[in-house]
């Protein structure tokens, strides 16, 4: 969506445009700066008009990349059941810093690691896996939600034992 045409050359009124842009995108749901920059970007908006409303928005608290990392991977964790090696992989791909990745992960609450897959595993399989074949697929499962293999072996005999 271009600026209306005769006010291209006013540096408020693009500016204005661009924040309106991104406005509309942070409605639907919170994003990173990597994000809104590539929104912008497809919008055909110029370079040091996207700095300038990464830099507002960022004022304005609408985009803080820790704070992002942090609800996402609290999200993940709950809702989806995901393990850290799949967070870590959206978050990064988002554009999300290693290291505001890592502190989100290091956010674990109460519940570990091991626990988490533990219950992701009681959610899917309501008896434990007994053949190999259906101890394969429960490992597949663990490894496909992101959790690593020794964890998911690890989940599987601590499922066994329970």
């Amino acid at each position: 969506m271009a600026v209306p045409s005769g006010r291209a050359d006013d540096p408020e009124l693009r500016l204005q445009h661009a924040l309106d842009l991104a406005y509309r995108y942070l409605g639907y749901r919170d994003r990173t700066v990597l994000e809104v920059r590539r929104h912008l970007e497809a919008k055909r908006v110029e370079p040091d008009t996207i700095d300038q409303v990464v830099d507002e928005l960022g004022r304005q608290g609408y985009l803080d990349d820790a704070r992002y990392a942090r609800q996402y991977t609290a999200d993940r964790r709950r809702l989806d059941g995901w393990g850290d090696e799949r967070i870590e992989r959206k978050l990064l791909s988002a554009g999300v810093a290693p290291e505001l990745v890592a502190a989100a992960l290091a956010e674990r609450g109460d519940e570990s690691e091991l626990e988490a897959a533990v219950r992701v595993l009681r959610g899917r399989f309501r008896t434990v896996p007994e053949t190999d074949r259906d101890k394969q697929r429960a490992l597949g499962f663990l490894v496909r939600k992101g959790y690593d293999l020794e964890l998911a072996y690890d989940a599987l005999r601590a499922y066994a034992r329970s």
